[in-house]
């Protein structure tokens, strides 16, 4: 198999300085480039660029993948969206790590397998599926940091040297709002990090509705008014100048806050270890799984019943079913080949319920002997096991 990896860069903040840009070029000769993205597939050899600098100087959202199976995404938004104390409740190793440079947050999303070989060609990512998950971020929503979580839970659960004690004695983070209704972008990121689908619903039940995201004007308008005009000021200056992120989501964030509208975890709730929700995982498979066997004994049943009554309609008018098959064979064509065959296939069932075989085979007999000429019709009867019997 040959090599395969995909880098993609953006800048949503602000778009990169000449100076930036020209750093950025210097990378790569065949990338595609411009003020805000980057996007490069190698089929051989590597960037030479070191993902973790960009990403703390100029980019606000990396994207990477292999076809080995190695996943990455990266996202950096003000810590005055999202300080590092509430992200770090959900790093772990396997699947995130956080850290902070010059005021922002950095989150590094990962995601490694161990055989390879999992690569599907119909399968690929655009870094625009996951971008809105910085302004979910930026707004409260923590389900995106959830999820890591959870991805990093289904890789352990996989790994054959874990002590079950660690399993109970592994607690897990602040259960975000919303876990049973994903929006587009974290069910996206929930897809690319593998969670088990199972164990994020067994995550949810303890997951309460997610807030409204419904904007009311006149209650941001009322809270906007009450901040002090220096504070207003500063607002827009930053904006003007492109100094600074939009201040958009900073002051949803701010609002929801205030007027305690956020996605913000319950502490209430009672936290549940690794073991519980992999228990609970286990379960909720288990009744998938009894639900498919059920709906497809339903299936099969259903499929019986409508070849029972096929078989009773046909059963009622046998000599019309051989006309119709004498007029099929009569097309020479191979699609009404195929239909006189089947209809045959039938009849021989319909003649065998009624106790009389002989009858069918000497039709089928005659109706042989009849269009022996017919080499692609003789073929078709043949594959199908329409032939006399030998004690015929």
């Amino acid at each position: 198999m040959s090599e395969y990896q995909y880098y993609e860069f953006q800048a949503i903040d602000r778009p990169l300085t000449k100076d930036e840009l020209d750093g950025v070029r210097a990378l790569s000769s065949r990338a595609t480039i411009s003020a805000t993205h980057f996007v490069n597939e190698y089929h051989y050899g590597d960037f030479r660029g070191d993902e973790r600098k960009l990403m703390e100087q100029v980019y606000d959202a990396h994207l990477y993948f292999a076809n080995w199976g190695s996943r990455r995404l990266m996202l950096r938004l003000p810590t005055a969206l999202l300080p590092a104390r509430g992200a770090k409740p959900y790093c772990t190793e396997d699947a995130l790590t956080c850290w902070t440079r010059n005021g922002h947050l950095l989150l590094d999303f990962s995601y490694e397998t161990e055989d390879g070989g999992e690569w599907d060609f119909e399968t690929s990512f655009t870094l625009a599926s996951f971008t809105t998950l910085r302004t979910e971020l930026g707004a409260g929503d923590l389900r995106p940091l959830y999820l890591a979580w959870l991805a990093a839970l289904t890789r352990w659960e996989l790994e054959e040297d874990v002590d079950e004690n660690e399993y109970t004695s592994t607690v897990e983070p602040p259960v975000p709002a919303g876990l049973a209704r994903l929006t587009g972008p974290q069910q996206a990121l929930a897809d690319f990090l593998h969670v088990d689908p199972h164990l994020l619903t067994a995550a949810a039940r303890a997951s309460g509705a997610a807030p409204s995201q419904v904007i009311d004007k006149d209650a941001i308008a009322a809270w906007i008014r009450t901040l002090p005009p220096h504070e207003k000021d500063t607002l827009l200056l930053n904006a003007a100048l492109g100094t600074a992120p939009q201040p958009g989501p900073a002051l949803l964030a701010r609002h929801r806050a205030a007027s305690r509208g956020t996605a913000e975890p319950s502490t209430a709730t009672r936290r549940r270890s690794a073991a519980e929700l992999l228990d609970a995982a286990y379960e909720v498979r288990s009744e998938h799984t009894r639900q498919q066997e059920q709906a497809r004994a339903q299936a099969r049943r259903a499929e019986q019943l409508a070849r029972e009554s096929h078989l009773d309609r046909l059963a009622e008018n046998t000599q019309q079913a051989w006309q119709d098959i004498t007029h099929l064979i009569g097309q020479k064509q191979p699609g009404p080949y195929n239909a006189a065959v089947t209809l045959l296939r039938d009849l021989r069932e319909v003649h065998d319920r009624a106790g009389t075989p002989e009858e069918f085979a000497r039709r089928l007999r005659e109706l042989r002997e009849q269009h022996r000429g017919k080499s692609s019709l003789m073929r078709r009867l043949t594959d199908a096991g329409l032939t006399p019997r030998r004690d015929d």
